[in-house]
């Protein structure tokens, strides 16, 4: 046994030697390395495709480290665009305070048609907003136009927002009658959209009074009681019949109001509201007729009565 414990001895050298050398060329992913098993945890798929070269401890420090967010900077007219489409008043009365030339802000899209704040706001119904800019004097000393001369109060009635038409009318009213690139106006605007409630506010505040304005006619010769029939709107066309629209208008084509109906039902209503019309006409004329005979008649009585007064009193 004496002449084996030098080779035992060996073996156990040996056996140090590899284990050192073994230790020394160890696979960092499998004996705890730090570095590996963060490369690792962070690249995983890169440890996977390549297990005999592992990423280094200064690759892994450089891919986790955070990037700083990048700080974009939105323009005021951009900013004042998002604040009124989100119907937030005070934001655009703080941006208008920093940039006031921005209180018009044409919008240089292709599809807005160069539409102002006003604009915007006003088609899409955000009284607060309107009240804002035109507090600021968006509208003085003329109201702002789009591309196809638009007015703000056009896009608020065809829209039928009436609370913005109200204020408009109440601020504007002059631009109730203002004629965009087609010649079309507010009023009818309002009646090829529908809106009744909308173009009766637009009638009471309108300065030439209703019965003018609804005798008003486009490029085409159309009324709007033309839009309004060929819209089908019955209240519509019984407020404009109302304000004195004359049915039997014809337009470029020579078509009246009544061959634009939208509906079987709406042609039968309009004729039926036409000879309505008509007939409270006759009446009118005729109760005109007879209150006039009859101030004829007391004067001529109120002429001879004095006339017997003068005899009798030469008689005396």
């Amino acid at each position: 046994h004496l002449s084996s414990r030098p080779s035992t001895c060996h073996s156990f050298s040996q056996l140090r030697h590899l284990t050192s050398s073994y230790h020394h060329h160890r696979s960092p992913l499998f004996f705890g390395d730090t570095a590996a098993i963060e490369a690792h945890s962070i690249n995983t798929s890169y440890a996977a495709v390549d297990l005999a070269n592992p990423p280094t401890k200064s690759h892994s420090l450089v891919s986790s480290r955070p990037t700083a967010p990048k700080l974009i900077m939105i323009e005021p007219s951009l900013r004042i665009r998002r604040a009124i489409t989100a119907n937030d008043p005070l934001l655009v009365k703080r941006i208008l305070k920093s940039h006031p030339r921005l209180l018009h802000n044409p919008d240089p899209s292709p599809e807005a048609l160069s539409n102002s704040n006003l604009h915007l706001a006003a088609s899409l119904g955000h009284l607060p907003i309107a009240k804002a800019l035109v507090d600021h004097g968006h509208e003085h000393p003329d109201p702002a136009l789009n591309e196809h001369h638009q007015t703000a109060l056009m896009l608020a009635a065809a829209a039928g927002h009436t609370e913005v038409v109200h204020f408009l009318c109440e601020r504007t009213p002059h631009v109730i009658l203002r004629r965009d690139i087609r010649w079309r106006d507010a009023i009818m605007e309002a009646s090829r959209g529908g809106h009744d409630t909308v173009l009766q506010i637009l009638l009471t505040y309108v300065p030439e009074g209703a019965r003018a304005a609804v005798q008003r006619a486009d490029l085409d010769g159309n009324t709007a009681l033309h839009f309004a029939s060929s819209n089908g709107n019955l209240l519509v066309l019984r407020t404009l019949l109302a304000a004195g629209a004359d049915a039997e208008r014809r337009n470029v084509w020579s078509w009246t109001a009544m061959s634009y109906s939208a509906t079987v039902q709406a042609e039968v209503y309009l004729k039926g509201l036409v000879t309505e019309v008509e007939r409270r006409k006759m009446v009118r004329q005729e109760v005109e007729q007879l209150k006039n005979s009859v101030k004829g008649a007391a004067s001529i009585k109120g002429g001879a009565v004095r006339v017997v007064e003068e005899d009798v009193e030469v008689e005396d």
